[in-house]
């Protein structure tokens, strides 16, 4: 997928950034050679590949270090809400900004 430059032209504008001609060319040439690294990794047949946990696991065994899954807060609501001004159903009530 080569990208041309109104690709780039768009891009620029939907990311609010001004490039001078000179730039665009060089952000054409170093997105079009991004994707054609992502088409080179498309085109390497995964089946059967285990997903890894770490890189370092094609390596050598990797023993993950996980913490028990247990409850380590306790609810703070009602004091984390003390001062808000409006509340509602223990939500925030704040004004109206988009009409």
């Amino acid at each position: 997928m080569a990208l041309t430059p109104q690709d780039v032209e768009r891009i620029a504008q939907l990311s609010r950034l001004a490039l001078s001609p000179a730039e665009a060319a060089t952000m054409l040439q170093q997105l079009n050679g991004f994707f054609a690294i992502v088409e080179q990794m498309r085109a390497v047949d995964t089946r059967g590949v285990e997903p890894l946990d770490t890189p370092l696991a094609a390596l050598q065994p990797v023993a993950l270090r996980l913490r028990e899954d247990v409850v380590s807060e306790h609810d703070e609501r009602s004091a984390n809400q003390r001062n808000a001004p409006a509340l509602q159903d223990g939500l925030f009530l704040v004004p109206k900004v988009i009409e």
